[in-house]
């Protein structure tokens, strides 16, 4: 390959790149200004018997396991059988209903199979093992 004067000038030209990046900006936060706007809107809604919403968003159920393998839901110690019954009647309410299991580090790995059995028993088809990075 040969090189002469005249390629050794080569000249990058940035402003079309930047032109690029600020039409993406501006589309971005008009995007999310008209999503906001139209959720401002003063707009009197009517009034229904069964008022709820159309969708309702999945809400998590959190189970924890301390040191000592105590079940912990919602602040509150709860036993296998109550722990079994809610998670089946969570689970006919929503078939998709997503679980949490948080064990203690010092627990017994016996105690968290435990809680995941119910789970499993209960219907939840993928309970999750909650764990910190370091």
């Amino acid at each position: 390959m040969r090189f002469d004067a005249e390629s050794e000038n080569v000249h990058l030209d940035f402003v079309p790149m930047v032109d690029v990046l600020f039409n993406l900006l501006i589309f971005f936060l008009l995007a999310t200004t008209i999503a906001q706007v139209e959720r401002e809107m003063h707009v009197a809604l009517p009034f229904a018997n069964s008022a709820a919403p159309l969708s309702a968003a999945l809400r998590e159920l959190i189970i924890n396991v301390d040191g000592a393998g105590r079940v912990v839901v919602n602040g509150r110690e709860i036993e296998g059988d109550a722990l079994s019954t809610m998670v089946k009647e969570l689970v006919a309410a929503n078939p998709d209903q997503k679980v949490s299991v948080r064990g203690d580090r010092q627990t017994a790995y016996s105690n968290v199979m435990r809680v995941l059995d119910i789970c499993k028993a209960g219907g939840v088809q993928q309970p999750y093992l909650d764990t910190v990075m370091e």
